[in-house]
């Protein structure tokens, strides 16, 4: 295997609770042949200073969408990883994805769990579990970079769902999908119920937009109860304590997200 580069893009803005060991968990890799490109949106906490210790800071305002792709732009890489700040990769990542690059896949899925603290981050994680192989929901997050600029990179006007848009523009442009084991962490935090239907809510507002471009996949992706679950019955029968708050969640953030999008329109 060559010592390709690959080119990590991270958008920020004031990520200054989780940014750290974000970076840490990617200095870390098995695999070091890397760069790190942080494109900022202002911050107005740590972030800048954590950031500038451990790759190269860029400043951009505009949203996340076009922030990756600044990122990937200025990249020297053969490869980009896109993350977000509030994500740990396990140390294997990147070896896997280069693994299965020269293998000949364009972009490539990393499964994603989730951490956090307290009882809804718990149901949020049985969630997520439940997604692993799930090609509807999860969305790739490795690609070749010349195969990132062949379809455009990441949809600019989208706030919600341009991981998907683009892991799908890149299948039926014909590219090849692949994916690893090793996982991605995503922290929660300390999640609460009325902090996740803020955040859904805010998503919705670009949900029409997304499905406008992607109409058959956000009919599957939006429905409340979803295949993957079906297939995880067992897995959520086992937890009933937590498979009840997801289901919980999962109502309120649809509710709180649909009426919010009726408002504003």
């Amino acid at each position: 295997m060559n010592r390709s580069l690959i080119s990590v893009i991270i958008p920020t803005y004031n990520s200054e609770e989780f940014l750290e060991n974000c970076l840490k968990s990617i200095i870390s890799q098995s695999y070091t042949n890397i760069e790190i490109i942080i494109v900022d949106n202002y911050s107005l906490d740590k972030t800048l200073e954590i950031a500038a210790k451990y790759g190269r800071v860029v400043l951009h305002e505009g949203p996340r969408s076009e922030g990756r792709n600044i990122g990937a732009a200025l990249a020297q890489g053969e490869y980009i990883l896109s993350l977000d700040s509030d994500m740990e990769v396990s140390c294997h990542v990147l070896r896997q994805c280069l693994s299965q690059a020269k293998k000949g896949f364009d972009a490539i899925i990393i499964p994603e769990i989730s951490i956090g603290e307290g009882y809804w981050a718990e149901c949020r994680a049985l969630e997520k579990l439940c997604y692993i192989d799930d090609d509807l929901i999860e969305a790739a997050r490795f690609f070749r970079k010349d195969a990132f600029e062949a379809v455009d990179g990441y949809d600019p006007t989208l706030v919600f769902g341009e991981d998907w848009d683009l892991s799908q523009r890149i299948r039926k442009t014909g590219f090849r999908v692949g994916r690893v084991n090793s996982i991605i962490k995503h922290n929660e935090g300390r999640l609460s119920l009325r902090q996740s239907m803020i955040k859904k809510s805010y998503y919705w507002k670009s949900f029409k937009d997304y499905s406008a471009k992607n109409p058959e996949e956000a009919k599957q992706q939006m429905m409340l109860i979803r295949p993957a679950f079906v297939r995880n019955w067992r897995k959520l029968a086992n937890d009933p304590l937590h498979s009840l708050g997801m289901i919980i969640l999962k109502v309120f953030e649809f509710l709180y997200g649909w009426v919010g999008s009726r408002r504003r329109n």
